[in-house]
């Protein structure tokens, strides 16, 4: 049997990864995220507290045999928020972290367990996703001197699926145009992913015998050595072209945490003509082994009144499950 991610931690990354508050004169609150209960001390420097704790959990079979079997688990996440002089009042920012809660636990309530990167908001700054481009006769090794790292402008082009394209070209006879994409897997022990999908929108356009459309997308595999799991798309406008890792992952995880992913035109220049290889977005989604189902049964208020200030506070009784198999 494998080791699971403790649904608490799941939660926790699930509501401090999708939510956004936004306080009255138009900024982000600044929400502080934690498994437990509540401290006082954070209401110093943060705008609200969330937090999750297991109340119950029990496990069923659902064969007679007991191999296979369905975790339920009971969480209690409660929102905090107290008045503050710089901030909102604390009775609407207790409500606009009710309203996100409640926003996010139902969009991913059938993936509670699934993270996704993307270069939305990264720069050159980043010590953790990272974009490089090339033009080369061949797919390069991760550490080629004819990486390059791209521009922040371009950074912001490939950060949403917007039609806005970075563009990479070359016009050197049997060259293609390539691009390198790292993602620092950051929220998530490398034995604990189940399953990752990269996943590239863009096309490019090669030449021979003719002009054609192809991209090839492939992921280094850091044990072999080697780039792996090819996958193709031959469309002349913006196509996903994923590859889904569900075996062997650690295989595909480098020793620092990083997942690399290439892509490049199917094919090349031929001196004659420019190739030339367009990206819209590039993303990396993270299924974890845990939970994989959460909804909200209830939730209710339970301010404290008994101290001052007084704590804004609501409580939500959290469901959750995971079928497992056994094996044994």
């Amino acid at each position: 049997m494998s080791c699971l991610e403790d649904p608490v931690t799941t939660v926790v990354r699930l509501l401090r990864s999708n939510m956004y508050v936004v306080k009255d004169d138009g900024s982000l609150a600044n929400i502080c995220f934690s498994g437990g209960w509540y401290d006082r001390e954070f209401f110093k420097n943060y705008d609200g507290q969330v937090t999750v704790c297991l109340a119950e959990s029990s496990d069923q079979k659902l064969s007679l045999s007991g191999k296979l079997r369905r975790r339920s688990t009971g969480l209690r996440a409660s929102v905090w928020a107290v008045d503050k002089a710089d901030g909102d009042a604390g009775h609407i920012m207790r409500e606009k972290l009710l309203e996100e809660v409640n926003r996010v636990v139902r969009v991913n309530r059938n993936e509670p367990n699934r993270l996704q990167y993307t270069f939305q908001d990264i720069s050159h700054a980043s010590v953790t996703h990272k974009a490089y481009s090339a033009a080369a006769i061949g797919e390069l090794s991760l550490g080629d001197a004819l990486w390059s790292e791209i521009t922040d402008a371009n950074y912001a082009k490939i950060g949403a699926s917007d039609n806005v394209r970075f563009e990479h070209s070359t016009i050197v006879n049997g060259n293609y145009p390539l691009m390198l994409f790292r993602f620092k897997i950051a929220d998530l022990k490398e034995a604990l992913v189940k399953k990752f999908v990269l996943g590239f929108e863009g096309y490019g356009v090669g030449w021979s015998s003719g002009m054609h459309y192809g991209v090839t997308v492939k992921l280094w595999n850091h044990v072999a050595g080697a780039w792996q799991n090819a996958q193709t798309g031959t469309s002349s406008s913006d196509e996903t072209i994923s590859i889904a890792v569900s075996s062997n992952v650690p295989d595909f995880v480098d020793d620092e945490g990083y997942v690399w992913f290439l892509a490049r035109t199917t094919y090349p220049s031929d001196a004659a003509s420019w190739a030339f290889l367009y990206c819209d977005y590039v993303f990396c989604t993270i299924y974890s082994k845990g939970i994989t189902y959460l909804d909200i049964s209830t939730y209710r208020d339970a301010d404290k009144v008994e101290v001052r200030p007084f704590i804004f506070c609501t409580e939500f009784s959290l469901k959750a499950w995971l079928l497992e198999d056994l094996g044994v």
